[in-house]
């Protein structure tokens, strides 16, 4: 029987809009609701900072001062003894769990620390707790260019990964190095060597952990779950394309010397003509062989919930646990039935979802499987339901 991650409390203090804020909850799903502006999504983005993004935190890509009402600010859970303390001042106290911190109060990149393993860093997080989100703006994720598809990938890789992140970090910190010395005019071969190396190293590896999630959900069933339509995925890209075609050790050698070929051209544009950052996530609606772009509004939510719900039950057979879910205005764009078959998957699965709505009636189909929270105006109360 899968294991369950829940959440079991929740405090914050001087986060967002909650000058102080305490919540017990049970294992099982969970419905906010109330008017926009009332402080639901910012619970959301709370939860976020339990899993990690390296240099940003939660759906909304928010940094560190933008959530803070004040000097500090605190998020605990989850579980029942686990707590973490986050402060942007860079004080840290903590009792069992793991602790965020920040490097600095002018939102750069932070450093996680679990607890019982203080060298194990975000990959050690990453094995303990993982979440996945959707929010009103990822319904556009399909017609927005390829950059935000990139990000989606990579953070439901992770979940399966946790050491995807320092791969993906490892190669943009290349990159930025690269472009730093050939914007200079700086054409030392043996360091660019030596940093276009590591880009070889991480940014295939980057590829390949991608690759892997495709095949491993196909092998899990990218399938509908009821009304919901099936998703066919695909990546594309230059590397995508010679890794098909070639041994690892020939595309290895084919991106290196891309690179040394485009760092004129790379001087006066930036950037790279070759590596994981110009890959892109393809998306079909499976029974019309037709694009996600090309399909409605309300059948471009139902493939982002395929995808995510694919990765969910994927995740709950590797891990043993499900992740955490933070569905921000989930329901927008379903229909009766497909809210329904929804509510269903989440129960069957376990795990524990957090959605948002502006309309408690659309959450009817939880009832008695869910439990209810009113929010308005940061303050937030149980719904006897």
């Amino acid at each position: 029987m899968t294991s369950r991650l829940a959440v079991s409390r929740l405090d914050l203090g001087d986060f967002r809009c909650y000058a102080r804020l305490r919540l017990d909850i049970g294992a099982g799903p969970v419905v906010l609701t109330g008017p926009n502006g009332a402080g639901k999504t910012n619970l959301l983005e709370a939860l976020s900072l339990l899993t990690l993004e390296p240099a940003c935190a939660g759906p909304s890509w928010a940094k560190w001062p933008a959530m803070c009402r004040r000097q500090t600010m605190a998020v605990y859970g989850p579980g029942r003894s686990a707590r973490s303390l986050i402060r942007p001042t860079g004080n840290i106290r903590s009792d069992r769990g793991w602790t965020r911190k920040p490097c600095g109060r002018d939102g750069s990149a932070g450093r996680l620390k679990l607890m019982a393993r203080p060298s194990g860093g975000e990959a050690a997080l990453g094995r303990v707790c993982a979440a996945v989100w959707l929010t009103p703006q990822m319904d556009r994720l399909f017609l927005d260019g390829p950059s935000a598809r990139r990000r989606f990938l990579d953070r439901l890789v992770f979940g399966l990964d946790p050491d995807h992140s320092g791969r993906v970090a490892a190669f943009e910190h290349g990159l930025r190095s690269r472009a730093k010395l050939l914007k200079a005019g700086k054409v030392d071969d043996k360091w660019l060597n030596a940093i276009e190396d590591s880009m070889v190293r991480h940014g295939i590896a980057v590829v390949v952990a991608r690759a892997d999630l495709l095949e491993r959900l196909v092998r899990a069933g990218t399938m509908a779950i009821g009304a919901f339509p099936a998703a066919r995925l695909a990546l594309a890209g230059d590397l995508e394309n010679w890794l098909e075609k070639l041994p690892a050790v020939e595309v290895e050698d084919r991106m290196r010397a891309a690179l040394r070929d485009g760092r004129t051209r790379d001087a006066m544009y930036g950037g790279a003509a070759v590596g994981p950052q110009r890959s892109d996530l393809m998306v079909w609606h499976e029974a019309k062989n037709q694009p996600a772009a090309q399909c409605s509004t309300g059948e471009q939510k139902a493939l982002l919930l395929s995808i995510v719900m694919a990765n969910t039950r994927l995740q709950s057979r590797a891990r043993g646990a499900g992740p955490l879910l933070l569905l921000d205005e989930v329901v927008a764009h379903l229909d009766a039935e497909r809210r329904g078959d929804l509510f269903d998957e989440i129960v069957a699965l376990g795990v524990q979802a957090w959605m948002t709505g502006t309309d408690r009636a659309l959450f009817d189909g939880l009832i008695g499987r869910a439990q209810f929270f009113r929010v308005e105006d940061a303050r937030v109360s149980p719904e006897m339901i």
